[in-house]
């Protein structure tokens, strides 16, 4: 016990001297800011091409408190030449306050930074001290696919101008319909709704390990009976009923994220990770994995079902203790990349498929997230 209270006596002081760092470099950050002649500088910043172009070397982020989730994501975000086009061209905040707690600015400086310094390596202090205003904390253990959406819809909830609002949803944003029916009466309702991933379970509905991620794909769209203590209450017929729910592909994004559900409850409450082989293919075409009962949408929008993998988010570890970093694949150089926090080296595509999993290592490394490309977007 006293060897515990002690690590965590020296983790409570390292996160208290890093949070005084994070706050003085910050506070420069913001005199310089000040200092600097606001035209100037928005000219200088919409000028930022983005980390994708790879102008220089690709650059990595230093940890600040167990930042590899934020860091991996960041870099994910800033690779992606349609989302960087989009952080451009977004309202410089007029008031120091502000742009320090403006998460879509702060992402913005720490392109500029990453894309015009010499570094090997940047550190995302500035933008982890403006997240914390938002309880996004450091030292904290992050589920990659939870802080993506977080981190997503403060973009989206702090960017002024409504056609970017409205390209960061096309860029992102799912579309699927929703159908009940009444197994009884066989009346039926439909709901349109979004979403920001698409999360396929990497297990059946017997608990058989799906065996390839078009499995997935195919068991996350097929009709499930809802029946016994899940039936639903029909209108028409008066009473509980089962029904058959089925959800419809209607729209796809330009950048389609991918979340495999590695992680589970058992019956004791406890999360256990899945490590089990799972490959996922270079070239995903849709309308070769889905039926027509599994989509709704018109012949122009399905030819454009046609992705390439861009990024892989992958987790080592176990659910109290792990590691993530990112694998992503230059959209200018076509080149594949492992940014690991600060440590960044060019790899092929034989080291992305090392994170498909095994089902003997229950520590090593297996992708969590999977993001896809439109190879030839309308």
């Amino acid at each position: 016990m006293g060897q515990r209270s002690g690590r965590q006596e020296r983790s409570k002081k390292l996160e208290l001297a890093l949070s005084e760092t994070m706050k003085a470099e910050a506070e420069v950050q913001n005199n310089k800011e000040e200092d600097e002649e606001p035209k100037a500088k928005d000219q200088r910043l919409t000028s930022v091409f983005g980390v994708a172009d790879l102008k220089n070397e690709a650059i990595g982020l230093y940890n600040v408190g167990l930042s590899c989730c934020l860091n991996s994501l960041l870099q994910v975000f800033l690779m992606n030449i349609h989302f960087t086009g989009i952080l451009r061209r977004i309202t410089v905040p007029p008031h120091a306050a502000e742009k320090r707690r403006n998460v879509p600015y702060q992402m913005l400086l720490l392109l500029e930074e990453m894309q015009c310094g010499k570094q090997k390596a940047v550190s995302p202090t500035a933008l982890a001290c403006c997240l914390s205003v938002y309880r996004v904390k450091l030292f904290v253990q992050h589920d990659a696919a939870q802080l993506f959406l977080t981190l997503w819809n403060l973009i989206k909830r702090q960017m002024k101008k409504p056609q970017l609002v409205e390209e960061l949803n096309d860029l992102y944003t799912i579309c699927v319909q929703e159908h009940l029916a009444c197994q009884k009466c066989s009346s039926e309702s439909k709901r349109n709704s979004s979403m920001l991933t698409l999360p396929l379970p990497v297990l059946d509905s017997s608990s058989h390990v799906l065996k390839t991620l078009e499995d997935c794909l195919q068991c996350f769209f097929h009709p499930e009976e809802l029946t016994d203590h899940n039936m639903c209450f029909c209108e028409q017929c008066g009473r509980k009923t089962p029904f058959l729910q089925s959800m419809k592909l209607v729209h796809l994004p330009q950048t389609l994220t991918i979340h495999l559900k590695r992680f589970c409850f058992e019956k004791s409450a406890d999360i256990h990770k899945l490590s089990h082989y799972l490959p996922f293919p270079q070239d995903l075409d849709f309308n070769a994995v889905l039926t027509e009962n599994q989509c709704q949408a018109d012949d122009n929008e399905k030819a454009a079902w046609k992705y390439e993998l861009f990024a892989v988010v992958a987790h080592s570890g176990s659910t109290s203790c792990g590691h993530y970093c990112a694998y992503i694949r230059s959209l200018t150089e076509c080149k594949w990349y492992c940014f690991n926090d600060s440590e960044v080296c060019q790899v092929s595509w034989d080291d992305v498929k090392c994170t498909y999993g095994h089902s003997n290592l229950h520590w090593g490394e297996t992708a969590y997230l999977l993001i896809y490309m439109k190879k030839h977007p309308q």
